[in-house]
């Protein structure tokens, strides 16, 4: 289907949808990530930090690519601030995962086994997020309508991170472990949950940018 908002230019329209496409993949990325350095998998780890780097440097590129065919093309001028805007916050997703990516990668927690379940689950949670994001942001671009019916499902794994944070750091705190230990596995799972925060303020952005679209 194609983005009513920009009927007269193809290139804005693929660039947008690679962009989407980019934010999407390093979600995926991400978890997987995460999954990896769960696991001990230390060669696939670092290989998921390339990918994230490359997909992050896309999204910036892209990102710059739409602004100014924008500005050059003279298009959409009422809704010009709201998908550059958009589109700001959503590349600050890729950013975030890419920078939790890394501090894993510094760091390098001494996460106990039995904790890698809920770190994971966390972890899956935010992807979930950041997926969900996406389909408003489509959605946003195509049929203004339907981004409400969307966005309740950031909200709801946004909320889900949330509580398995709260349950992870919960179980943390419970263990014998020693106090500048929990005090690293905190943040890490705090780290993780970040990713789902950063799809939520996108989300709300994104619900204000679609009651406009429809003023």
């Amino acid at each position: 289907m194609k983005m009513p908002l920009f009927r007269s230019s193809k290139i804005i329209e693929s660039q947008i949808d690679e962009f989407l496409d980019v934010v999407a993949e390093g979600g995926l990325v991400y978890k997987e990530g995460v999954k990896a350095y769960l696991e001990g998998d230390t060669a696939d780890f670092e290989s998921r930090i390339v990918a994230i780097d490359k997909l992050e440097s896309r999204a910036d590129k892209l990102s710059k690519e739409v602004e100014s065919n924008l500005y050059s093309q003279s298009l959409i001028p009422e809704h010009r601030g709201d998908v550059l805007g958009l589109l700001e916050n959503a590349d600050n997703i890729i950013d975030t995962a890419k920078a939790s990516l890394h501090q894993f990668s510094v760091e390098q927690p001494n996460i106990p086994s039995e904790l890698n379940a809920q770190y994971m689950k966390l972890a899956e949670a935010s992807f979930n997020s950041v997926e969900a994001l996406i389909v408003a942001a489509r959605a946003f671009f195509r049929d203004a309508e339907s981004v409400k019916d969307n966005l309740y499902k950031v909200h709801h794994y946004e909320g889900e991170a949330d509580q398995i944070s709260d349950a992870l750091k919960r179980t943390i705190f419970a263990s014998s472990l020693e106090l500048a230990h929990k005090i690293h596995l905190r943040y890490f799972a705090l780290n993780v949950e970040k990713v789902s925060d950063k799809a939520e303020d996108v989300a709300d952005r994104l619900a204000i940018y679609a009651i406009k679209r429809k003023i």
